[in-house]
């Protein structure tokens, strides 16, 4: 069930790989499916039913969206800022010691936590039967991810990493801290830089969504990835930030 160390060289790859067929749902033209995005149709239920009208359910979903999108970014940025980028993009898994500081206090994955809200913002721009297919395969390959990281690090750190497991849960976070706080220190700038591309998206979905345009939110997620390609390649001495 875990993924293979080959898995998580290749993590950022394969997640772009699954986005990328979520976008392009090329069996649609197979089965001569409707091109219809997912935004529209969840709109569309609530105001088949006379609950809202489609303006209105248009922006509930904008709105979800949005919400979505910023979760993602605060989440991934608050645990990028305790562990560093070069830690979160590295290749291989680091088991230098129990990080129990910030989002790690109330959640063990805040990250992946972060990537599947970040997934559910920009499954709303996908056809109905991409944003099922990204869904799932990002939530399947994450849990891999997890389970890998997790017997490496139980592995590496023993009993201090079981007995933090014991206390601090997976993916659901808590709603109080529990464990203390150890004293590594957030780096905030290079957090925002390392999660550069996430918060494109958040600017996107909050500033052009109101144009309802979902072509114009997917060119803005490209930039957004393009933008971050560039400064994290511009940029190799970041971490002295």
């Amino acid at each position: 069930m875990k993924a293979t160390p080959l898995e998580f060289r290749f993590r950022f790859s394969i997640i772009a790989a699954i986005y990328v067929l979520g976008f392009t749902a090329p069996w649609d033209d197979w089965l001569h499916l409707d091109s219809i995005r997912t935004w529209q149709l969840l709109a569309s239920w609530p105001a088949r039913s006379g609950w809202l009208s489609f303006n209105a359910a248009t922006i509930v979903v904008l709105l979800l969206g949005i919400l979505c999108a910023l979760i993602g970014a605060l989440l991934r940025t608050w645990g990028t800022a305790y562990l560093s980028p070069s830690v979160v993009q590295d290749h291989a898994m680091h088991g230098d010691g129990v990080v129990a500081a910030g989002p790690f206090r109330y959640v063990r994955n805040p990250l992946y936590l972060g990537t599947f809200f970040h997934t559910f913002a920009l499954a709303l721009l996908m056809p109905p039967s991409g944003a099922i297919f990204c869904i799932l395969a990002i939530s399947i390959f994450q849990l891999r991810l997890i389970i890998a990281e997790e017997s490496f690090l139980t592995t590496i750190l023993g009993e201090s990493y079981t007995a933090y497991c014991a206390k601090v849960p997976r993916l659901l976070p808590a709603l109080t801290s529990r464990t203390p706080a150890s004293e590594i220190q957030p780096r905030w700038p290079l957090a925002f830089i390392g999660e550069i591309y996430i918060w494109g998206v958040v600017v996107t979905f909050a500033f052009f969504g109101w144009r309802y345009n979902s072509v114009l939110l997917i060119k803005g997620v490209l930039i957004s990835l393009g933008v971050s390609l560039i400064v994290h390649a511009l940029l190799p001495g970041r971490e002295s930030l």
